[in-house]
């Protein structure tokens, strides 16, 4: 993102043709000048209307479709640290990255899909985590 400030490079202004002399003292356009840093403090930054896009953006739902796939996905992922855990268990070799794994499992089930058969289902499967981090942190 690029940020225009009161130094850097002016939006919509064209660049002003100026002749150079060899005298040494400095001399500006006598309307040319005073016009042109009048344009610059009336232009409105360009980062505003981004910024007005993402708020109007969070404002929209997300399909319901989308939010199903996601929470389809959410639960996926639980039952295959749960998979991972069982493993670890069985072999012996209970790593700590896989109970923060669980951790972080847990927490992104929390959230509604919209259908209630799906939810019953992650209910299932996070009620399932919630047991498994109890037994890890006694262990």
């Amino acid at each position: 993102m690029r940020i225009y400030g009161p130094n850097g490079t002016a939006l919509g202004t064209p660049a002003s043709s100026t002749k150079r002399t060899s005298s040494s003292s400095f001399s500006l356009p006598p309307d040319d000048a005073a016009s042109a840093s009048e344009a610059r403090a009336t232009l409105a930054p360009k980062a505003t209307a981004n910024i007005d896009a993402l708020i109007a953006l969070q404002g929209i739902e997300e399909d319901p479709a989308e939010r199903r796939r996601r929470s389809v996905a959410r639960g996926k992922g639980a039952l295959d640290v749960l998979d991972d855990l069982k493993l670890g268990l069985l072999s012996g070799n209970l790593d700590a990255s896989t109970v923060s794994r669980l951790r972080d499992a847990a927490a992104n089930l929390k959230s509604s899909s919209g259908d209630p058969g799906l939810d019953a289902v992650l209910s299932e499967i996070e009620l399932r985590v919630e047991v498994e981090l109890a037994k890890a942190g006694r262990v």
